[in-house]
């Protein structure tokens, strides 16, 4: 019996990856994602390599893990896949004092968040019209 299986919020050409708890700011985080978006996933993969930003590495495996669920689990042409969506969401915040002067103490927030990246397989223009 069991219950019945969910419908795919995605399409058949889609498929994504998520990664949650990563110690950066959503707002740091969405400058790398932004480097990324609506590229071909090689050329993604590549400019990750050679970010400086520390976050970086760490998005690239979310992108070839999107890549890798593409592949195996849906049937997809690795080589047609770019970068279709690339969101980022708050997470947890951690919260810290720091002592400041005449006995006050002061916030110190110390966020994550967390990152979906969407990969969608594009057919070439040559295919298309054919």
């Amino acid at each position: 019996m069991g219950k019945p299986k969910r419908e795919r919020s995605l399409k058949d050409t889609e498929a994504q990856a998520v990664a949650k708890n990563l110690r950066v700011s959503p707002q740091k985080l969405n400058l790398v994602a932004g480097l990324i978006r609506g590229k071909k996933v090689a050329q993604a993969i590549a400019d990750l390599e050679f970010s400086r930003k520390r976050i970086s590495d760490d998005v690239r495996k979310v992108v070839m893990s999107a890549v890798a669920n593409a592949e195996n689990n849906h049937g997809l042409d690795v080589d047609d896949l770019i970068v279709a969506e690339a969101h980022v969401g708050k997470n947890l915040v951690m919260k810290r004092m720091h002592p400041r002067g005449r006995g006050r103490m002061g916030a110190i927030m110390k966020p994550f968040s967390q990152i979906t990246v969407i990969v969608r397989e594009v057919k070439p223009a040559a295919e298309q019209e054919a």
